[in-house]
């Protein structure tokens, strides 16, 4: 992946959560690391934004109030098949949501909250 300029093009990253200083920290510590992340606050505006900037990595929250992260996962792979999505929570609601999906046949991969922005790097490099 190369950019117009021909430098490796950063990959594009959209952070999802209804906490906006998380989702706004987030974004800034993953372009602070080579990143191109952007925030949004709501699954629904996730799924809508996901559509126009067709980002390589989304990083969400599971629980929030209009739509929550598994929700907003399932639909932005069904538009991008080869997104990666990582999804964190620090809620034990999350379990039931997991296994709900996994049922349907979507499976994620879960990060605990709150995740250490290192962590979340070499989550990232791996």
């Amino acid at each position: 992946m190369t950019s117009a300029n021909g430098q490796p093009a950063k990959p594009r990253v959209l952070v999802v959560d209804d906490e906006r200083v998380i989702a706004d920290t987030l974004a800034i510590i993953l372009n602070q690391n080579g990143f191109d992340a952007s925030a949004v606050y709501t699954g629904t505006a996730a799924v809508d934004r996901a559509r126009d900037m067709r980002p390589d990595l989304i990083i969400s929250d599971v629980i929030m109030p209009d739509m929550n992260g598994i929700e907003a996962a399932i639909r932005i792979r069904q538009i991008l098949p080869s997104c990666k999505i990582l999804l964190f929570s620090g809620q034990a609601a999350t379990a039931d949501l997991l296994e709900k999906a996994r049922n349907q046949g979507h499976e994620f991969e879960i990060l605990a909250k709150p995740v250490h922005p290192q962590d979340l790097l070499a989550k990232l490099r791996s």
